[in-house]
């Protein structure tokens, strides 16, 4: 779903028909900027991307006429929306219907908004439209009037572009050599997500996958070996991050367990929330409604304390008996 970030624009993943008429739908991350009147996209959300990251193509909205349920238009396209732009029609796909017409929305409502000024028809190059961004192999096509800036197919689609887009599924749609019955365990949920690493403390995606017992994470829906097993026994408390501010992550939520916080980071807010549900359900299934991950965790903590206390008393009686003989054996000294 789209949902308002930090800088109060709204984002979201959608699938692209880069090239027209191509029938190639592209997994990108959009962004909808109404304070520099563009609509973006980006191989990947940005905060994954390194500094300066290339955009992928980028259209003005004041050149967006109109923005259309397009099911009817393109019946194989799943949740296909258009874009119209002078002569040229941006065909994309939304997640689902939801996401369909809140898109559409959005889109509409941003372009009421942004009414093109007199002298605002020129077509802008370039370097006008990237600004100081770092400068790479772009095309300009100018069609009715329009001018559309895209990157270059030549900068590789490879496993982040074609691939991507080609492996889209829905949040809990299983990847292909657990689709085929050969599961041990039931699946509650499967998707992507970005998780910060524990040592570099990088963010990279990575498919995760809820079962009965365990959170596990691979390297992409593809894989047989997960990167990690979390067992739900390890899993303390899942919540929304309360540091999500500070360390700059939108959609942020946490697991912790008794050695690691794992900070996860959804596409969307709805998403988050879906994962937390999804999780915190999964340990009261496992644990019982008694024995809850914030039970848990209490009780850790309780044991914690009795040791520390056990040991204080330890080290306390140790103490003062060394003092005693050490008291002893001074007294007897002087008296020799």
């Amino acid at each position: 779903m789209p949902y308002v970030d930090r800088q109060n624009r709204i984002c979201g993943f959608l699938d692209i028909e880069e090239n027209e008429s191509s029938g190639r739908f592209l997994r990108r991350y959009f962004i909808l900027d109404t304070q520099q009147g563009s609509l973006l996209w980006y191989m990947d959300n940005p905060q994954n991307l390194p500094a300066g990251a290339d955009i992928m193509g980028s259209l003005k909205l004041t050149y967006i006429s109109k923005v259309s349920d397009a099911t009817k238009l393109r019946p194989k396209a799943e949740f296909c929306f258009v874009i119209n732009a002078g002569m040229r029609k941006f065909y994309l796909q939304a997640n689902d219907q939801q996401d369909l017409v809140e898109w559409i929305s959005v889109l509409n409502k941003a372009t009421k908004i942004t009414v093109p000024k007199p002298g605002d028809a020129h077509a802008e190059t370039p370097q006008e439209v990237l600004g100081a961004m770092k400068q790479v192999s772009y095309k300009m096509e100018i069609i009715g009037g329009v001018p559309i800036i895209t990157a270059t197919q030549e900068q590789g689609e490879g496993q982040n572009g074609a691939d991507r887009g080609g492996l889209k599924r829905g949040q809990n749609q299983l990847p292909y050599f657990l689709s085929r019955g050969t599961q041990d365990q039931a699946v509650v949920k499967a998707g992507y997500c970005v998780k910060q690493g524990a040592l570099m403390k990088n963010w990279k995606r990575r498919y995760f996958m809820l079962d009965e017992n365990a959170v596990s994470y691979y390297k992409s829906e593809l894989e047989r070996e997960a990167l990690r097993v979390i067992p739900l026994k390890e899993i303390y408390k899942v919540q929304e991050c309360k540091q999500s501010d500070l360390m700059m992550r939108d959609n942020l939520f946490e697991m912790v367990t008794s050695t690691r916080t794992f900070y996860v980071q959804s596409d969307s807010p709805e998403d988050m929330h879906s994962w937390i549900k999804a999780i915190s359900g999964a340990i009261v299934a496992q644990r019982g409604p008694g024995r809850s991950a914030n039970t848990e965790f209490h009780n850790l903590i309780m044991k914690t304390e009795v040791c520390f206390h056990v040991v204080l008393l330890i080290l306390t009686q140790i103490y003062t008996h060394t003092n005693i003989n050490t008291f002893s054996l001074s007294s007897s000294l002087l008296f020799v």
